[in-house]
């Protein structure tokens, strides 16, 4: 089948959650294709049975489905070179390595088990890297057909040239150039007639029309293999794009098996889809200029395989928490409302407080949602405080001072209306206050603060907190906070 457009695809193995290493190789597949008008393909590749897990396959459509990564061809809409799942084209594998048996790039292998483990023992005795002896390469063909006729068990693997180079082109590493005698002849069909996945992909690619070909560059050793199997069928081989995986450290990968956060943990943090993905796309691709917020849009038409770095990219923390920020602030108030709730919910449940003001205090403090719960956990109850945190150098506060101010606050607030207790009103009153002792704002606002908060870091001041706990609250808090420095008072001095 003939495909005049650029054709990529992702094709991951339903073994789990989607690393973020995994989302990034489907985010450049599909701004590779779409950047050029082409298409996307989801192929899944379910023949590794041993790590298949229950529901992964969800975890792929639902990701990809919630970062807009929407794919043209796919095992659930199907298309012109389907099935697109691996273990529903079995069939065909088989008959395309007999291809290459009769033309000399393939030959049968009867070693068993115990043969194999005992080249291997003497290979690495005698220091020299494991790699299979050939010893059935140059069987005849009455030899083969009278290990067939017998029954014995039999791989197909690929017979590689013994002398020169093969080279080939990487968009992001260049020309490569290996030598021959130092391939392996892999196998390429079982013991069970199945296809081992390095066979499978090659012929997948292929006939599924794949042109651009992006994943990590862990396969950049196999590719002189896949390379040698387009030309043993006359293949056109595609443009190979490998990147560099994406560390943890200067040392470590990012992987899960070490506790590292996946596409579904991130989320689950609080950080925002748009925003992980936006982040995901700076992991090793460097637009031109210095902009960085992207819409997935925007993404579609700054990318080019030229910005993909030879780096492993190190997964900075504080830098997706500041591009989390950029898209927590760019919400409208009512958007911020509704996704900060349920964490909002998980310290405070108190029903007669306003959510709403509560939101609009956290929206330009919040780089996480998850930060949100810790940050409001003072309205519900006031906690257990150190009396210190009166003391502020900066508001020229202290313990003496605090009391002081606290029993002057104390009537202003008593003296508003219970049914007026909004921040408007509450901001007059003691403004007016700040007026009548002539001290500056936080001489009197920080001691409120502390008393109604028993918090140093808050969202909003003392005003706006006394407005969200209400007028009861706010009386009672601020007379615990006289209570309070009176006792230090008179245990200093006794």
């Amino acid at each position: 089948m003939n495909f005049n457009e650029v054709r990529t695809r992702f094709a991951p193995s339903p073994t789990g959650y989607m690393h973020v290493g995994n989302l990034r190789t489907a985010l450049y597949a599909y701004l590779m294709a779409k950047s050029k008008g082409g298409k996307f393909i989801l192929r899944i590749e379910d023949t590794d049975q041993e790590r298949y897990v229950e529901g992964a396959v969800d975890i792929i459509y639902n990701t990809l489905r919630e970062t807009g990564l929407i794919w043209d061809e796919g095992p659930d809409i199907g298309g012109p070179v389907g099935p697109y799942v691996q273990s529903e084209r079995m069939g065909m594998f088989k008959e395309y390595a007999l291809q290459l048996v009769e033309k000399g790039a393939a030959y049968y292998c009867f070693c068993d088990k115990e043969r194999l483990e005992e080249v291997k023992v003497i290979q690495k005795a005698s220091g020299i890297a494991p790699k299979y002896d050939g010893h059935c390469r140059n069987l005849t063909k009455e030899e083969v057909q009278e290990k067939l006729d017998a029954g014995i068990p039999y791989v197909i693997r690929q017979k590689m040239p013994l002398e020169g180079t093969t080279t080939f082109h990487d968009e992001v590493f260049g020309d490569i150039t290996v030598e021959n005698s130092s391939l392996d002849d892999q196998i390429l069909i079982k013991t069970d007639g199945m296809p081992t996945y390095n066979f499978a992909n090659v012929v997948d690619d292929h006939t599924m029309g794949i042109t651009h070909v992006i994943r990590g560059n862990e396969y950049l050793s196999s590719a002189p293999k896949y390379n040698l199997l387009y030309e043993a069928f006359g293949w056109e081989v595609p443009v190979y794009i490998h990147c560099s995986p994406v560390m943890k450290n200067a040392t470590e990968k990012l992987s899960k098996r070490n506790g590292d956060a996946s596409y579904q943990d991130l989320v689950a943090k609080g950080y925002l889809k748009d925003a992980v993905l936006n982040y995901i796309a700076l992991l090793g691709w460097s637009p031109k200029g210095d902009r960085e917020i992207f819409s997935l849009e925007e993404l579609i038409k700054e990318f080019d395989i030229s910005g993909i770095s030879k780096s492993p990219a190190i997964f900075d923390i504080k830098k997706l928490n500041y591009i989390n920020s950029e898209y927590i602030r760019a919400l409208s108030a009512d958007e911020f409302h509704e996704m900060a709730l349920p964490w909002i919910r998980k310290t405070v449940t108190r029903t007669d407080v306003d959510t709403k003001l509560i939101a609009s205090l956290l929206h330009d403090r919040t780089e996480v949602l998850c930060d949100i719960p810790e940050q409001v956990d003072f309205v519900d109850k006031l906690p257990e405080y150190d009396l210190a945190m009166y003391c502020h150098k900066k508001m020229k506060t202290n313990l003496e001072s605090s009391l002081d101010v606290l029993k002057k606050i104390l009537p202003v607030i008593e003296g508003i209306d219970e049914n007026e207790f909004t921040v408007e009103k509450i901001h007059e009153a003691l403004f007016n206050l700040i007026a009548e002792l002539g001290v500056k704002n936080g001489y009197l606002l920080w001691p409120l603060r502390v008393a109604v908060s028993g918090k140093q870091f808050t969202p909003g001041g003392g005003i706006e907190i006394c407005a969200i706990i209400g007028k009861a609250d706010a009386v009672a808090r601020i007379k615990k906070g006289i209570e309070l420095l009176e006792n230090a008072a008179a245990d200093e001095n006794k």
